[in-house]
């Protein structure tokens, strides 16, 4: 008797032990089986996108479809309006301000001149041009519309103008708005168009600059501040290893988001050579004077320029 107990124990043990074995393998092999249809779905999914005829355009090094790009440049500068100045600071090293300021001086504006600045995000573009009207030529009477596209970067501006004079005046302006339609504002309105660092995240450069052109008075000029290819071989490389091994781990450790400032970093190489971004100004109906462009900083920046004439 007492044996037969024992007997059973251990049948029962054995039993129960066996349906744990059988039940984790259904599980194993049930795990396997979604995890095989979801690889399926998404290669089907893939497939089909590949070989739709919808357009595409690169986001970084990434390639999407051309109607997602505006979305996701949006949600990078949403995640980095608020730590974007203090970033520019801490990635070039104070050097972005000795671009844009150059880039007023050489604009050189008169008394009055009425300037949009497209891109304007947090307004260094637009208060070193009032300031320098200000300071050169005692000049009040000149005005700035600073139109973005990103209510975010926008705001910043606006709460960066609060602290100067020009707050509450009718120098400046502040406008959401996209810079491949600009259809809110009249042809042949501004003195100058800038564009400082943005049109690089722009879906269609084209558009962009045949909308620069619209908007523009006869004799009026485009500048457009951007980064470009460094043709030195060294600085090439030393360039390069900072922007992918720093640059995103600057962004992570001030600004906690790695992935905005990799595809920041992809957007500079994705972007024209400086003769072929010249050539797409000309393209756009521009007068260019010379080469058409002066590299800053070895190449790493240009500032481009065109006349409408």
């Amino acid at each position: 008797m007492f044996s037969s107990r024992i007997h059973l124990k251990r049948a029962f043990q054995i039993t129960t032990k066996t349906n744990y074995i059988y039940n984790k393998s259904l599980q194993s092999h049930f795990s396997t089986y979604l995890r095989l249809q979801q690889a399926n779905t998404t290669a089907n999914f893939s497939e089909q996108h590949e070989t739709s005829q919808e357009p595409r355009t690169h986001f970084g090094f990434k390639s999407v479809p051309e109607n997602m790009k505006e979305t996701l440049v949006g949600k990078v500068f949403e995640n980095v309006a608020t730590k974007y100045d203090v970033m520019n600071d801490a990635m070039s090293l104070g050097v972005h301000r000795l671009w844009k300021d150059h880039t007023i001086r050489t604009m050189a504006p008169g008394p009055g001149t009425k300037l949009l600045d497209v891109a304007g995000g947090t307004g260094d573009i637009a208060m070193g041009f009032l300031n320098y009207c200000k300071e050169i030529h005692g000049d009040t009477s000149a005005k700035v519309t600073l139109l973005d596209i990103n209510p975010k970067m926008l705001e910043v501006g606006k709460q960066r103008f609060l602290k100067t004079p020009y707050h509450n005046s009718s120098q400046v302006t502040f406008e959401v708005g996209n810079a491949e339609d600009l259809s809110s504002i009249p042809s042949n309105s501004y003195d100058v168009y800038t564009i400082a660092f943005g049109i690089r995240n722009c879906t269609h450069i084209d558009r962009v600059l045949h909308e620069a052109f619209r908007v523009l008075k006869p004799g009026g000029r485009f500048m457009c501040l951007e980064f470009g290819k460094v043709r030195n071989p060294l600085v090439s490389s030393i360039y390069n290893l900072y922007s992918f091994q720093i640059i995103p781990l600057i962004g992570q450790i001030i600004a906690s988001d790695k992935d905005s400032y990799q595809y920041l970093v992809e957007s500079i190489r994705q972007f024209p050579s400086q003769e072929q971004f010249a050539e797409m100004i000309m393209n756009a109906g521009f007068t260019i004077v010379g080469d058409g462009w002066e590299d800053l900083t070895f190449g790493i920046a240009a500032l481009h320029s065109g006349f409408k004439l």
